[in-house]
């Protein structure tokens, strides 16, 4: 191992962590702290798969890059858009083999109209260095809701079903070989189901007919950065995937 990677793995808290291949990934506490009412059947929507797929006939489905990214532009389809600066339509190659998806803008990306480029982003651009990525080589980023929600709260179900079909375009366009979804809303959103995040790790899902990982959101590893090694050893899954 070089020095850049050495200090790469030091910068994620990762190094000297290393996990032997083709060890599983373990799974998640049991115990979670009990939600509010309004959380739980927030969930049981999104977990309604129907209310959050995209039809074919959806006339977005048939939009361009350039008609795409107009329309989100103008979008005013949902409450977010009125709390927002600006909407924030995704960044990266157009054609990239790997696709990051994530929960939605905070105060950064709402300011600078990119996703992932405060704090948690850059952790994101660590993540990717660690497995010899970097944002807009090969790489396109992206999330399920395109406008900020009020004080970085999560998206609400309608919200996400308004949203989803950019996204799903989003998809269909890039073509990407390989997509990671950065925490629970962003899994349970696009896999239409509700589950924890420990039960979808270490599994190759499937979105659109194309092979989808979960991990963890950056912000949740600033806030918990014990889980790190866990997310190291999603994105050696990842790429383990993705030479296969």
């Amino acid at each position: 191992m070089n020095i850049r990677d050495e200090n790469v793995l030091r910068e994620l808290n990762l190094f000297p962590l290393w996990v032997r291949r083709g060890t599983p990934v373990p799974g998640e506490a049991a115990a979670a702290a009990p939600v509010a009412a309004d959380q739980a059947q927030a969930d049981a929507a999104i977990a309604d798969g129907s209310a959050l797929r995209q039809t074919e006939s959806s006339p977005i489905a048939s939009l361009d890059w350039p008609e795409l990214k107009r329309q989100v532009h103008d979008c005013t389809a949902c409450k977010l858009r009125a709390g927002c600066t600006q909407t924030v339509f995704g960044v990266g190659d157009e054609k990239g083999d790997w696709l990051f998806v994530g929960e939605g803008p905070g105060a950064d990306e709402d300011a600078q109209g990119e996703p992932f480029v405060g704090q948690a982003g850059k952790l994101l651009d660590s993540m990717l260095a660690a497995i010899r990525l970097k944002r807009g080589d090969n790489v396109y980023i992206a999330n399920i809701v395109k406008c900020r929600p009020p004080d970085n709260r999560t998206p609400e179900p309608d919200e996400i079903a308004t949203c989803l079909p950019y996204l799903q375009r989003q998809v269909a366009l890039i073509k990407p070989k390989l997509i990671v979804a950065l925490g629970k809303t962003a899994a349970t959103a696009l896999l239409g189901r509700d589950a924890t995040l420990g039960s979808l790790r270490g599994t190759v899902h499937e979105y659109q007919g194309v092979p989808l990982i979960v991990t963890y959101h950056p912000a949740y590893l600033l806030r918990s950065p014990a889980e790190k090694a866990k997310a190291w050893q999603d994105l050696c899954f990842a790429v383990q995937r993705m030479s296969e």
